[in-house]
């Protein structure tokens, strides 16, 4: 059940970007050119997408759980660190040069672009290294139990 609810989520999800226009690497680079031609309207989906995801957020604090089981994976550290930081920044910059970002990307895969297909590929490959990289730091992802779930003014303190 949960596999066939991840599968229309994620066609939910791409058919939005599509509509959105995300996938069309022209418009998302026309409102990264600030200074040039700057189109604004993906600000709009973006600031749709902040007010979804705030709605999300209240309705999976009321729930105490998710619906289909298990339990939220919510990260709990709250610093900066040169590896989030430079994250960030690789992700940018590829946003930047491709126009694309990784969702959009793999909505992309069905139109069979070479310029995405690298960018795919590419972006496994970075996925994959960072696996690597923090398996051999020791670092691991914790779930999170719906009641260690904090909101509001003390989601700010320490875990």
């Amino acid at each position: 059940m949960g596999a066939v609810v991840s599968l229309v989520c994620g066609v939910v999800f791409g058919a939005g970007l599509a509509l959105a226009g995300m996938t069309n690497p022209a418009k998302v680079l026309a409102f990264l050119d600030v200074l040039g031609a700057w189109d604004p309207s993906l600000a709009f989906v973006m600031g749709g997408a902040v007010a979804v995801s705030a709605a999300g957020y209240a309705v999976a604090r009321r729930a105490g759980g998710p619906w289909l089981g298990g339990s939220f994976a919510i990260p709990t550290r709250r610093d900066l660190d040169a590896s989030l930081l430079g994250g960030a920044a690789l992700c940018g910059v590829g946003w930047c040069l491709v126009g694309l970002c990784p969702g959009p990307a793999l909505a992309n895969l069905g139109r069979g672009s070479v310029e995405n297909l690298v960018f795919v590929a590419s972006m496994l490959v970075g996925i994959l290294l960072y696996r690597v990289v923090t398996r051999e730091k020791g670092q691991v992802a914790v779930a999170v139990e719906p009641a260690a779930l904090r909101f509001g003014p003390d989601a700010r303190r320490d875990r």
